[in-house]
């Protein structure tokens, strides 16, 4: 059965259960990747509530021993926890683990999660010695795997079981012992992903007064689908929040993704980092290319320094790690936080963040509603294929050397990854999806019919472009 190149994506590997990710596939990934960790190391296999996961685990289990690595087996847990691990000693984690040095850490960990895609799908997540595995380490183990197809692996599910929620629970707790017997109502939306493997927990422990919706991880996701940057997956946090809340909070699959509802705004991911950054001095903060502009400007007058880079939670983590920052976000509601943590993105350590912030007296909606109007786009997707949509791209780029006479007057481009077109009023970014056949497009100005016309001319741009390809 041949392997397809496919599911080696620029920030993760993912795929379909037994179409793409099956038997064969699974333990050459676990035995290639274990030759790159490197033998005798040691290796921590997380993974989310989708049925199929536990095979996986199996599958990838047997490809890490063969390649000599010593396997450690943490259950089902969210994203972060198996993030969380790579930061704590062996002897934090389960004791005593045999023969194996307490003060010692995991050199990689592999999380097995489809995130928020659909059931049938799931994947990895890979760190290595604290650092993601993404981009060209990704490809060429793809290349090694897709060309080793005569390798045949034997079973050897051999693993170690090693409890890393606890000690993530007793770190949150102690972290913010301060929110307990907060006097606000809290509606938590798990999704039926693994957030509530570990958010019940916390809340509990610090007496927060919450109501949980769908917090029973179930990977068939029976309720809604745990994407909560669709506004039709908020449905029904909305109505408990009207209900009988204050504040409200919404996680995707594996947790490392949030959505944050007051009554009156349901707070986007770079509006979320101008609330952060409230808590820190001349903070170094990372947008990515689909922030707003207002999240840039209104950090850099409060004294913040901004840098923008590459959409994706990898390029993002490395871009924090390479310039020390203390803040980074994507809009889609990735938060990460080096500022008293440890730099990745973590939806329940920003739920604690945030309710932090109540806690202090901050009113988030007057925050919000503080900030210059823009009117701004959602993310809008146009279909394309793999194989072209990079090369539209670079097509847009060669023509806004020489725009149509029409178009609007540029004031600069941001080139760091795909396109953003500053205008006088505005932006517009057209940018090539890293693991889907899309463009994504957002456009934003502070006048509205700007915003549309903006959207009408990078548009026109994108079909010229597609043109220039046949």
């Amino acid at each position: 059965m041949s392997i397809p190149k496919s599911i080696f994506r620029e920030y993760d590997i993912r795929g379909i259960f037994e179409k793409e990710l099956n038997e064969e596939s699974v333990k050459r990934i676990g035995y290639h990747l274990g030759q790159k960790i490197g033998g005798n190391r040691i290796v921590a296999i997380g993974y989310d509530a989708r049925s199929h996961s536990p095979k996986l685990r199996d599958y990838l289990a047997s490809g890490l021993n063969a390649a000599g690595c010593t396997v450690l087996d943490m259950g089902m847990v969210a994203t972060p926890v198996n993030y969380f691990a790579n930061y704590q000693p062996l002897g934090k984690l389960s004791s005593p683990l045999p023969a194996l040095d307490p003060e010692a850490y995991i050199d990689g960990s592999i999380m097995i999660t489809g995130s928020h895609n659909p059931p049938e799908y799931n994947g990895f997540k890979i760190t290595v010695d604290r650092a993601p595995f993404f981009g060209d380490a990704i490809y060429t183990l793809g290349d090694e795997v897709v060309a080793d197809s005569q390798r045949v692996l034997a079973d050897n599910t051999h693993t170690i079981d090693i409890d890393v929620k606890t000690p993530y629970i007793d770190f949150m707790v102690n972290e913010f012992a301060h929110l307990k017997g907060l006097k606000k109502k809290i509606v938590l939306d798990c999704g039926n992903g693994v957030a509530g493997t570990v958010v019940t927990d916390i809340f509990d422990a610090l007496a927060l007064d919450y109501r949980g919706l769908y917090c029973e991880p179930d990977g068939t996701f029976p309720n809604h689908h745990p994407d909560p940057s669709e506004e039709k997956n908020l449905v029904d946090l909305k109505a408990a929040l009207a209900q009988e809340g204050d504040i409200g909070f919404a996680y995707d699959g594996d947790a490392d993704r949030i959505a944050v509802l007051t009554h009156r705004h349901n707070i986007k991911g770079d509006q979320m980092a101008l609330l952060f950054a409230l808590g820190m001095e001349n903070p170094t903060v990372i947008g990515e290319v689909k922030c707003s502009q207002v999240m840039y400007d209104e950090l850099e007058r409060r004294g913040a320094k901004t840098i923008m880079y590459k959409t994706g939670h990898s390029n993002l983590k490395v871009k924090m790690k390479e310039t020390n920052a203390d803040l980074a976000c994507e809009v889609s509601g990735h938060i990460f936080f080096k500022h008293r943590y440890f730099g990745y993105d973590d939806a329940i350590y920003a739920t604690l963040r945030m309710l932090e912030l109540i806690a202090q007296g901050i009113d988030l909606d007057a925050e919000i509603e503080a900030l210059p109007e823009v009117f701004s786009t959602e993310e809008i997707k146009v279909k394309t294929t793999e194989e072209e949509k990079f090369a539209i791209i670079d097509a847009v780029k060669t023509l806004l050397e020489n725009p149509p006479a029409d178009f609007p007057a540029i004031q600069s481009i941001i080139d760091v990854d795909g396109v953003r077109i500053n205008f006088e009023k505005g932006w517009g970014l057209v940018r090539a999806s890293n693991t889907t056949p899309v463009l994504v497009t957002r456009f934003e100005s502070t006048d509205k019919e700007l915003a549309k016309l903006y959207e009408t001319k990078v548009n026109a741009l994108i079909e010229e472009a597609k043109g220039t390809l046949c």
